[in-house]
């Protein structure tokens, strides 16, 4: 099943609505069925993510006009999984370097 990417400007706000039913037959509108909201629990909150729930998480329908619509994406199997990456930092110590003036003339 496809899950479908409309990015589009509302308000004078881009914002990116999630959804598995699009129409492009009518010819002002995008039509956007069956939005999809992420679940679960998040460590970190997109104040963007929670506009977007709370203007249109209980729409059943929604026809957005084309002339605001910039993008639309089809994801075939699904919206790829955003995975986190921990990462370790270390400091690294610089080691001495050879001087240059300790080298004998024409060597190299």
């Amino acid at each position: 099943m496809s899950i479908y990417r409309v990015h589009f400007k509302w308000k004078e706000k881009e914002l990116v609505l999630r959804a598995r039913g699009l129409d492009l037959t009518h010819p002002y509108f995008v039509s956007i069925t069956d939005l999809v909201f992420p679940e679960g629990r998040k460590i970190i909150i997109d104040p963007s993510e929670d506009e977007v729930r709370r203007t249109f998480g209980k729409a059943d329908h929604l026809m957005i006009p084309f002339q605001t619509v910039h993008l639309i994406e089809e994801y075939k199997d699904g919206e790829p999984e955003q995975t986190a990456v921990v990462r370790d930092f270390r400091v690294v110590e610089e080691t001495e370097q050879d001087d240059p003036s300790d080298d004998e003339p024409g060597s190299f």
